[in-house]
């Protein structure tokens, strides 16, 4: 085993999975507006708060000057469909550790019933608000990994595996963020030992391992608990970047249905427009040149009439134009062709007598 011939971390995976979440977040933050657009701030930032977490844990690991075996960002997935995404799996020559990472902003405190909360300071003010227990999540990591190991057994090896698995395998929290202050005086015990700083981590697994009084596995065995773990890796991560793309696609498919509406609204606009000033020229041309004086107009009247109902269309707007008489002014009681749209289209055309000829030798056909 040349490999183990001097204390030496030996790195069976190392993830870039966060490093693919960024790149995808912020490959979508120049398409996000508003409010998912500072959701997705805040992500990048938390990322990248985790990513550098972790590289701190990282480094000091592999100069840790022991012989360990390491994976990072292990998914497991138990078949009661319970899963679980480790940050760190530290195969030492007597434990297991599972390690979660936390890169937290702010000072944390932990209380005598192990509840955490955080402080930040805002210039000269202070926010302090409760945050959810690493340890708990880590403690349910435990607990899936657990019912894995003991489903690759029959029943009665099962429960041995579950017995004895607090012994092997150990749960650490680690605080990354070296401007962050932890205040765990009134904390138990087994909190306290289980939450450290990134600059405690290799004393820490030092004492654990010293403290453990398991058997001391041989380095290829090290190395064989390393590689089990490595094949539970289902590979299947969380895309936390998907609900954002989702948001993003709804709001685009939402702005081009509004971009749409209104285009067509400009073009209804458009249209009505050049209606109406068409209407108004040619009101102007019927009150000059009445149609009787008209050939031309009362050539297209005629052509205008329906084949099938024998109705007159109006060259405006296209609406029906029937008969109406006038009520005032000096053609009072004569009659005219008003176009039912009326007041929306006030088209109009004079009755003349080559007009009523024209419309009854048309009926006749």
């Amino acid at each position: 085993m040349g490999i183990f011939s001097k204390p030496e971390i030996i790195i069976l995976k190392e993830s870039n999975s966060a490093e693919e979440h960024l790149a995808k977040l912020e490959e979508l933050l120049p398409r996000a507006t508003g409010k998912v657009k500072e959701n997705i701030q805040k992500e990048i930032i938390l990322t990248k708060a985790g990513i550098d977490g972790e590289k701190k844990v990282l480094y000091e690991l592999k100069n840790s000057n022991m012989d360990l075996v390491v994976l990072q960002d292990i998914c497991i997935r138990a078949k009661d469909g319970r899963e679980a995404q480790i940050d760190f799996v530290i195969v030492t020559s007597k434990l297991m550790i599972l390690l979660e990472c936390k890169n937290l902003v702010g000072n944390i405190e932990i209380d005598s019933k192990g509840n955490f909360s955080r402080t930040i300071q805002y210039g000269k003010r202070y926010w302090k608000e409760g945050i959810y227990s690493p340890i708990t999540q880590n403690e349910r990591h435990m607990e899936v990994l657990k019912e894995c190991k003991s489903e690759e057994w029959n029943a009665v090896m099962g429960a041995m595996v579950r017995m004895s698995f607090s012994s092997f395998h150990k749960s650490l929290v680690v605080l990354a963020n070296e401007k962050t202050y932890l205040n765990d005086r009134y904390a138990k015990k087994e909190v306290k030992e289980q939450v450290i700083r990134a600059d405690q981590l290799i004393a820490t697994i030092r004492r654990m391992n010293a403290e453990s009084k398991l058997s001391k596995s041989t380095k290829k065995e090290m190395l064989g608990f390393g590689k089990k773990m490595l094949e539970r890796d289902t590979g299947e991560r969380k895309d936390y970047a998907a609900r954002y793309e989702e948001l993003i696609d709804l709001v685009e498919a939402e702005e081009l249905e509004v971009t749409e509406k209104e285009e067509a609204v400009v073009d209804a606009k458009t249209v009505v427009a050049e209606s109406v000033a068409g209407e108004q020229k040619t009101v102007t041309q019927i009150e000059e040149e009445p149609a009787m004086m008209n050939p031309t107009i009362l050539e297209e009247v005629q052509m205008e009439i329906s084949a099938t109902t024998g109705k007159i269309i109006c060259p405006v707007c296209g609406g029906e134009l029937v008969l109406r008489t006038a009520r005032r002014g000096a053609n009072t009681g004569k009659q005219f062709y008003g176009c039912s749209s009326f007041p929306r289209c006030r088209y109009i055309l004079n009755i003349a007598e080559n007009l009523e000829k024209s419309d009854t030798s048309h009926s006749k056909k």
